[in-house]
């Protein structure tokens, strides 16, 4: 399995491929285990490297990732096989935003890792899924050390995409449903539990 990680680093190095940062997947895989977390959406599977270390860090955890890009979709289905996980991770290729999954699975663990200029319409489109004691973790929240600093980006692209990001972070800082932690791991992640109704 080891190699088959090594592997997978190495071609999204070669390709220029955007996987999860080690020290995100470290928190990832803690977090699955001390939260006995056993059923996984992620929103954004790339070639399949944060699925299967998700899926690999407990026996019971299975794992639905989606895709929309087909070149990483066929390369995720090809990683999910060779490191015979193909029981355990479902991979969807769709647009996210397109998906329609069945409302009665509810997921204890929400995983959103795909276009940051719409996180907030994958938020609130999934939420729905979400079990009441689950959890969505956002990742690249710090988009490269460029969030905080939108004001002095030249680039019309780039300023554009991390004003969403800063939007976002407001809209989960203002969220009334859910109360979220932010962790400056890796890229910068989030971390929303919804807040028990008294």
């Amino acid at each position: 399995m080891k190699e088959k990680i090594l592997e997978m680093e190495n071609y999204a190095q070669e390709n220029n491929v955007p996987i999860v940062e080690k020290k995100t997947i470290a928190f990832l895989m803690k977090y699955i285990k001390e939260h006995n977390v056993k059923n996984i959406l992620e929103i954004g599977s790339a070639i399949g490297y944060s699925a299967i270390l998700m899926a690999s860090s407990k026996e019971d955890v299975m794992v639905t990732t989606i895709e929309r890009d087909e070149t990483r979709y066929m390369e995720c289905l090809k990683n999910v096989k060779k490191c015979e996980m193909d029981k355990k991770i479902n991979v969807v290729f769709q647009d996210a935003l397109d998906v329609n999954l069945s409302e009665e699975i509810q997921y204890d663990l929400i995983f959103i890792d795909a276009a940051k200029a719409q996180n907030i319409k994958f938020f609130e489109k999934y939420k729905y899924f979400l079990k009441d004691t689950g959890t969505i973790i956002t990742d690249n929240l710090k988009f490269h050390g460029y969030v905080g600093k939108s004001k002095n980006i030249e680039s019309k692209n780039l300023k554009s995409l991390v004003t969403k990001i800063e939007d976002y972070i407001t809209y989960l800082q203002e969220n009334p449903e859910f109360e979220t932690k932010f962790y400056d791991i890796g890229d910068g992640i989030s971390v929303s539990v919804r807040k028990n109704e008294k």
